[in-house]
């Protein structure tokens, strides 16, 4: 029975030991050879003197060692912390100090930018290169070689004993308002999320898997373990260009993909060869709405492949999914709850909400999380009792409160209305962005957008929009108004259109929003006027 983390390898090891697990460039590994390389590096972060649930930092981007080590962390009673490899040395220094980080796993072109940043981690003992003995480490930080390491001895090595609600991992928001926060998982929250979406997805071990998202995103290590947890294989990609994706999918006949809207947005607009459309067994998609325009291309280009559009959160990994039986006639819909979650819409006074209507996303389940790293205050507002608890339970449940306003129709099924925090408020009424957003992609006047509620003197807020040109090059903000004109009320009309080259996005590929509403205060006259 799977309950450890690094069971999700053993296990399928001592199933199909020869079975292809994971690719990188030309080196394969079969599962055989993977589970040898984690327990192999599980007693070397041991004998390095790694403690129990002592936290090992993994800056790397996406290659063998960086499955490896995660995995092995696990194995060794360990909680490893994926640090996005596009973050900044001083947002990689706050999440070492921040959760006390004992061992660092990097590569040495990575280290060199860290020079400072390491200077003050006063908890970091010990640094792992994976491309040569690493230099010009702190005085008070010992430094090792991946080589090494993997050359040491394993038998007589004692793992630290863990149990499948102690840490497994601790995943960093993007941070986009402030310093970033630690989610804790539990090696149960993992291996629970892996069981329920290789459930739905329909996982098997034929199946290939790309690997484009990144490791440190909840969704990106999530093509690991649902790979794992069924046997079958991850390729793993670091890309510049979305036409590389394509060809990655043509060249290793990839069966099932995972990205975020703005990365379909922009596979959507390509070519798909016939190798890699006729591979190509699922889609999913998480991290926001996916326009119905580029869905509807998607399919086109990949008309075997069944669409999966799905909704998480980092406190609770996945939330809900649409069965592909469903788009056509839901395509708007988040889905229902996945399996083994119950999502519940409520009111604010702890009420669940009729049919259609607007109320909070809270889940329950075995896959809400741990809580935030040293933050118990964050914890306590988002982190609550479940609704509808009985009162004689002498122990209370806890769910995560989203923040995330939905509606639930009559046959059960979710519809996101919009984030609190994103919500406009504009002459009294209360505008979710991705239905305006969603009328401007129906348009075809522009590449990309994202609506804004900017602060304005007489309606509280204007709404402005913020988007790349149009396939043909357009930049018509006429256009754009005139099409919000024609499909919605006066209050939702956006004031301005303002077109960009790109969009800023976070380190985990959404679009920062937050950025970007920073930037249009210096429109607030302009648009008041």
């Amino acid at each position: 029975m799977t309950e450890l983390l690094s069971d999700l390898v053993f296990q399928s090891a001592s199933r199909t030991p020869g079975a292809p697990a994971l690719k990188y460039g030309a080196d394969t590994l079969d599962y055989g050879e993977l589970s040898g390389r984690v327990r192999q590096m599980a007693a070397a972060f041991v004998g390095r003197g790694v403690g129990r649930a002592e936290r090992i930092a993994i800056f790397l981007e996406k290659r063998l060692e960086t499955v490896i080590a995660m995995f092995a962390a696990g194995a060794a009673g360990a909680v490893f912390v994926p640090v996005n490899p596009l973050l900044r040395p001083h947002q990689v220094r706050h999440i070492l100090r921040d959760c006390n980080v004992r061992m660092l796993v990097t590569s040495n072109p990575r280290l060199a930018g860290l020079a400072e940043a390491l200077a003050d981690c006063h908890d970091l003992d010990t640094v792992v290169t994976v491309d040569g003995p690493p230099s010009g480490l702190p005085a008070h930080v010992a430094g090792a070689s991946w080589a090494d390491l993997a050359a040491g001895p394993v038998s007589g090595v004692a793992m630290h004993r863990v149990i499948d609600g102690d840490m497994a991992a601790i995943i960093y928001t993007s941070g986009s308002t402030g310093l970033p926060k630690g989610v804790v998982l539990s090696h149960r929250n993992i291996v629970a999320g892996a069981r329920s979406v290789s459930q739905y997805l329909e996982n098997t071990p034929e199946d290939r898997i790309l690997s484009v998202l990144p490791l440190s995103f909840d969704a990106g290590m999530s093509q690991v373990t649902t790979a794992f947890n069924v046997g079958a294989s991850v390729i793993l990609m670091n890309f510049l260009l979305p036409k590389d994706v394509v060809a990655m999918a043509a060249k290793e006949r990839a069966t099932g993909i995972a990205g975020v809207p703005p990365l379909w947005n922009q596979l959507a607009e390509l070519d798909w060869p016939k190798e890699a459309s006729d591979s190509v067994r699922y889609f999913t998609n998480t991290g926001g709405h996916m326009p119905r325009p580029t869905l509807d291309r998607l399919r086109k280009a990949m008309p075997g492949a069944a669409p999966y559009l799905m909704y998480g959160l980092t406190e609770a990994f996945r939330s809900t999914y649409l069965p592909p039986s469903e788009v056509d006639r839901r395509p708007d819909s988040m889905g229902k709850a996945i399996p083994n979650a119950e999502i519940l819409v409520v009111r604010e006074n702890g009420e669940l909400c009729a049919p259609g209507e607007p109320g909070e996303l809270v889940h329950r389940g075995a896959l809400v999380s741990l809580g935030y790293w040293n933050d118990p205050e964050k914890t306590a507002i988002r982190f609550r009792p479940a609704p509808g608890q009985d009162p004689a339970l002498p122990i209370t449940e806890l769910a995560v409160w989203s923040g995330d306003t939905v509606r639930m129709d009559e046959a059960g099924f979710l519809y996101f209305v919009g984030r609190r925090d994103e919500m406009i408020k504009t002459s009294g009424y209360r505008v979710s962005p991705t239905e305006v957003e969603e009328v401007i992609y129906a348009s075809g006047t522009v590449g990309e957008a994202v609506a804004i509620g900017v602060a304005h003197e007489t309606q509280g807020q204007a709404i402005v929009i913020v988007a790349t040109p149009a396939a043909n090059g357009a930049r018509d903000e006429d256009a754009v108004i005139a099409a919000c004109r024609a499909r919605l009320p006066a209050f939702m009309v956006p004031r301005r259109a303002v077109f960009r080259e790109a969009l800023p996005r976070n380190p985990n590929g959404k679009i920062d929003r937050k950025q970007i509403a920073a930037e249009l205060e210096t429109m607030f006259k302009e648009c008041a006027a």
